[in-house]
């Protein structure tokens, strides 16, 4: 059996359109989604305000906007959301491998003018994933 369609989200209007056809897709092939927030530092800590502490953590907010996103998008289907540390483009692709996705779905921010030139995820996704790439039109 095929893996998962996986899309990659970062609290973006466009990484949120993507989300929504990985979910459309990953619905009409009748395959799990795993939603996945890529963060590359590990950073934690600790914010005094008055009497107040409050903790904050990347991976943490990593995981809120994956889990937040697949509230959104997960009705009918399957659906998994994670934080994963590294860069978006080498999480997607590695998670791709490790989980045998049938589909990556990314958005097509960045793969037009200057952006195209210095380079995007969609286009390392789509030049390194080991499954098929879907680009949204996100733009």
């Amino acid at each position: 059996m095929p893996g998962p369609v996986i899309v990659g989200v970062d609290g973006s209007e466009t990484a949120q359109e993507a989300a929504v056809v990985a979910a459309r897709l990953a619905k009409a092939l009748g395959l799990p989604l795993r939603v996945i927030s890529a963060y590359e530092k590990a950073d934690t800590g600790v914010v005094n305000v008055g009497s107040e502490e409050f903790r904050y953590s990347s991976e943490e907010d990593a995981a809120n906007v994956a889990a937040g996103v697949a509230i959104v998008v997960g009705d009918g289907i399957e659906v998994e959301s994670v934080a994963v540390h590294g860069k978006p483009a080498s999480v997607l692709v590695d998670e791709a491998s490790r989980l045998d996705a049938a589909l990556v779905v990314v958005g097509n921010r960045r793969m037009q003018g200057v952006g195209r030139v210095l380079g995007s995820v969609a286009n390392s996704v789509s030049h390194n994933a080991p499954c098929d790439v879907y680009i949204a039109k996100t733009t």
